[in-house]
Parts: C-alpha cells; structure tokens; sequence
C-alpha cells in the first residue's frame, strides 16, 4: 500500500462582537456616526425605491440589510485607499463622502454623478468583472511599493464566475494590495448559495489561491470593522484577504426582480431579527451609549435625502456629445465619426 502524507491542512476562522457579547473599542461619538451613516443609507434606498416606481430611475439595486458589511468596511479604510464597487455598493459610496445628489443622478441614468469621486471606480453592471479591476489596482500598488490598499466588493454570485478566481489567483501570485469583501446575501438573485457551491463557506475558496480567508457576521457592524481593520492591515502589508460578509438581502435583487417566487416571507421575517441598524441601536442601548438625538436623527435623514433626490431631478440632461468623451483616455477615430456623424443629424 502506498503512504500518503498530508500536504497542506488549512482553517477559516469567523468574526463576531455582539454575537458574544463583546465591547468594542470605539469611541461613542464614532458609533453614533455609524448609526447615523446607516440610518442615512436606509432613508437612500427608500426613496430610490420610491423614484423608480414613479419612473424617474430605471432599474435599482436595494442594499438593504446590507448597510454594516459596506459602511463597516469603508469605515475601516483610509481616504487614499481604493473603493471598486459592484452595482449594489451605493451605501459604501455614501459612507465614502459621495455627495447624495450625485448618488441619486447616477441611479436616474446620468454618467456625471461619478465625476466627483476620487480613488472610487463607477458601478461594475457585469457580475464579477470588479474583481479583476480591484486586483489589478492592488497589484500596481505593491509593484510601486504603496503604503496603500483598494477593496473589492462583490455578491455570492460572482463566485461562480472565472473572473472571481482569476482575481484570487493573481492576488496571491502578485502579493497584491486587495481585499476582496464577498457580501454573502444568500442569493445570486433566484439561486441560493447552497445551490452555487458545496463548501462550508466561501472564505475558504481563499486557500486554493495561498492567500487569507475571513468570515465575518455582515449585520454586526462591529465585527465588520474589526474584520476589515486586520484584513487592510494584511493587504497594505502585500497579504491579500477574501473576506466573507455573511448578511441578507431583505428587498429584491433589483427593482424588476420579484423574490417572492424563489423564497417564503419566513425566511425573510426571521431574518429581519438580524436587521443591521436594529442590532447597533440594541447594542448602544445595551451599552448605555444610546442618545435620543440618533432617533430623532430619522427625520433629518429624511429631509436630506428627500433634498438631494430633488436636487438630482433638476438638473439639466447632459448634452448628447458627451457619450462620447469618457469612453478612452483618447478618442479613436470610430468614435470620432461617430460624433461628427451625431453633430451632422443635430444640424
């Protein structure tokens, strides 16, 4: 009989604060501002919602119940470090200093509302194609030696895709400076993760690659934080990190989707119980850091977004010819008939 040895024996270890009972390190003053950040995103998400049933916006992406896995992990990063987002990260742009009109033009279908971010990449419509762009950032920063790391946000559904693994793979060859937040909602719109990979866990996948895999309680904001603090410490570091944000999807993939075919109302009410706002404000109550001003902080939220939406919905539609200025560093010269072509029909 031949002997075989072992070869390679590997753990993921899983993130908690609240579900053990844990304090955190935080100031009140910082908790206070994350409340308010995830109340904010919430009051954004409703009145998207809202615009797209009047047709002002076209297709929207909610990310409610996701609001800790984004401004956690935000929360944790620099203001030189890089953001590259899927199509559901509009809570992360806002916690990144996003200015909300600009957030609610680029829903209603105007390229300008990206104009203004700095070190932030435009929504990725393509599910997974972002991984490849966040490694390939983190790989330039570790050739130049930065001091720097970019976070690559993607769902459960982009696991299933090469470019997921392509990107891991790249990472670990290239010591690249990426951290790689899967936010595990449970569904790729209809199909549940349990259908999309046999593995206990999705941090796992980290292993094939020779590079680090967390996982972390998504609706624990705290725990987000605390996983994103020594996931960015690693990858500044050259050490790339998948990190696995278990959360929940508590509206529908999009607004032209309609969950209710693919899963019962129980499965949604009992995770509702683990609503992300709902457990922080339990907590600071908990931990005697509860203000009145955080409930009363609801109105103003909404009057702001009601503000911003307003102020989105007034601006002039951009010219035609813009289309055509932002797709190449330089214009080649298909495009450029193209545009001589459109000024010829508008005279």
């Amino acid at each position: 009989m031949m002997a075989a040895n072992q070869v390679y024996e590997g753990a993921i270890k899983r993130i908690e604060v609240m579900a053990q009972d844990e304090e955190s390190s935080l100031e009140k003053d910082q908790l206070h501002e994350i409340y308010r950040q995830m109340i904010l995103a919430r009051k954004f998400d409703e009145k998207a919602f809202k615009l797209q049933r009047r047709g002002e916006v076209s297709t929207y992406a909610p990310h409610k119940g996701q609001e800790a896995s984004q401004i956690g992990a935000v929360f944790a990063m620099n203001d030189d470090d890089w953001m590259v987002p899927s199509f559901r990260e509009t809570a992360a742009y806002m916690a990144r200093g996003a200015p909300l009109e600009k957030l609610f033009q680029r829903w209603m279908g105007d390229a300008r509302g990206q104009k203004e971010l700095e070190n932030d990449l435009p929504v990725a419509i393509p599910v997974g194609t972002q991984n490849l762009h966040a490694v390939g950032i983190g790989m330039a920063m570790s050739f130049d030696e930065e001091e720097k790391a970019v976070v690559g946000f993607t769902g459960d559904g982009s696991t299933s895709e090469g470019d997921f693994h392509e990107a891991l793979n790249f990472s670990g060859v290239f010591d690249a400076h990426s951290v790689i937040v899967v936010q595990n909602n449970q569904y790729a719109i209809s199909m549940p993760v349990e259908k999309q990979t046999n593995a206990e866990t999705i941090a796992q996948k980290a292993l094939a690659y020779g590079i680090e895999g967390i996982q972390v309680d998504g609706n624990d904001v705290l725990a987000v934080i605390e996983a994103m603090n020594e996931a960015l410490e690693k990858a500044r570091n050259g050490e790339p990190v998948l990190l696995e944000a278990v959360t929940y999807r508590l509206e529908d993939h999009t607004t032209s989707d309609d969950s209710t075919r693919y899963r019962d109302d129980e499965e949604v009410e009992e995770w509702k119980e683990h609503d992300p706002i709902l457990r922080l404000k339990e907590y600071l109550k908990e931990n005697d850091q509860w203000d009145d001003s955080l409930e009363e902080y609801e109105e103003k939220a909404e009057e702001k977004i009601n503000e911003a939406a307003n102020k989105a919905m007034e601006v002039e539609d951009p010219e035609m010819e813009e289309m055509f200025e932002y797709v190449y560093k330089e214009m080649p010269d298909l495009l450029k008939r193209d545009k001589k072509d459109l000024e010829e029909v508008e005279k």
